[in-house]
Formats: structure tokens, sequence, C-alpha cells
């Protein structure tokens, strides 16, 4: 096949204790999961599940054990962090149910879903699509992808993100208002699910801003966590 011009490569991510990388194909994110972070966002607390989607290559790896360096973005003065559970699917459906979800799992691991909160106000207000709040370079860091089968506790996590080494959020897996199994037959019904999805799964309350010079630490128990510097524009 003959192309226009080189296309881009497939974007992919580490596996734990793997030569393999885990191809991404798309990035789902679920909107205010968290009953806490729903009402600090100004919402009611439990509500049905939305969603939205952040490019694959706006994905940024914090390898084990390094710092990552995410530049702090340009159009905005408010970048706030959201630490979330990350689940990577390794096989594909429509229709999934809940029951079956597991067997679609190939893996999880800790992400950031950044964001610029500013932008995202301003078009909530405007009635518009707020991709310019989400989407944007280097918004969504991640650690390596645990194969599911070494994260067997998954649904009973602690999930935490620290701010130059103080604790900004910290919650459990299982206060997820729409759990991970819930998440794939909602998403499911909307799109065909394909391997190398990942899906960001929401985030608990204390979300926050950051500048250049923080540093970041996410962590999920049992997952490779992630450590990700602001560094300047």
């Amino acid at each position: 096949m003959i192309y226009s011009f080189t296309p881009p490569g497939v974007v992919g991510v580490p596996v734990l204790d793997s030569p393999a990388l885990f191809p991404v194909h798309r990035i789902y994110c679920v909107g205010r999961n968290y009953e806490e972070h729903a009402k600090e966002m100004g919402g009611p607390g439990r509500e049905a599940p939305f969603f939205f989607m952040k490019p694959a290559d706006s994905l940024l790896y914090a390898a084990p054990g390094t710092t990552a360096q995410m530049p702090y973005p340009t159009l905005t003065s408010n970048l706030h962090h959201e630490i979330e559970l990350v689940v990577a699917i390794g096989m594909g459906g429509r229709h999934i149910a809940a029951a079956d979800a597991h067997r679609h799992i190939f893996g999880y691991a800790v992400g950031l879903d950044m964001t610029r909160r500013d932008l995202q106000n301003d078009m909530k207000k405007a009635g518009r699509p707020w991709c310019i709040g989400k989407g944007f370079d280097h918004s969504a860091p991640i650690g390596a992808i645990t194969p599911a089968v070494q994260a067997p506790n998954i649904g009973q996590a602690t999930i935490s993100l620290g701010v130059n080494g103080a604790v900004r959020q910290s919650s459990t897996i299982a206060q997820l208002i729409w759990n991970v199994s819930e998440t794939i037959e909602q998403l499911s019904t909307a799109w065909e699910l394909q391997p190398g999805d990942l899906i960001y799964t929401g985030t608990p309350a204390g979300v926050g801003a950051v500048v250049a010079g923080d540093v970041m630490q996410g962590d999920i128990t049992g997952l490779s966590g992630i450590r990700v510097a602001v560094a300047a524009a």
C-alpha cells in the first residue's frame, strides 16, 4: 500500500516483565466515576456513566524507577492532576455482559488524566466539546501494564496521588461508582471495543492544580507506580 507520506508508528505501552509492547488502539475515559469527585465538580454524586476520549499519542510513558517529564501545556494556567486506574483491553467485543468482562481484560496500569481545567470549564459554559481541555499532548501519563493474572485483587486496591510528597488524592478502587466490569459493559454498547483499547476509569476526589517544578507520584496497590515531573513549557 502506498501512502502520501510515512504514517506514524503504533503507540505502544511496555508490559511489566515482558519484552512485548501493548499496542494502543483508543483511549476511553470515564467521567465523574467517584461520588465525592463528582460532587467536587458540581455534579449530584452518583449518575449514569459518560465517556470522553484522548488521542493514543497523548500517552506519556513513565517507566518504573524513573521520573517522566511532562511539559507544562500551552493555553492554560490551571493544569489539574487526576489519578486513575487504567484497564487494558486484550480481547474486543460488542455488548459485553459485566459478568464476562474479566475475559476481555489484558491488564492494568496507573494513569493520570491531566486536564487543562480552565479550558474545560470555558467549553462547558459555552456548551461546546471540551476535547481541548482533555486531549492535548502528554495529557495521559501511564505506567507499565501489569497483566491481569498478576493483579487478582485489583478491586480492593488503594489508589493515591501525592504532589511533592504531600497526599492530594486517596481512595480505593472499590469506591468506583461504576466498577470495571460495569464500565466495560456500558462502553461496549456504544463502541465495539478492540484489542489495544485503554480505559481510564475515573478519579477520586482531591483533584487540583500543579505547576512547573511539581513532582507527582501515583500509586495503586499491586501495580507499577508512576512518577511525573511537570517541566517548564
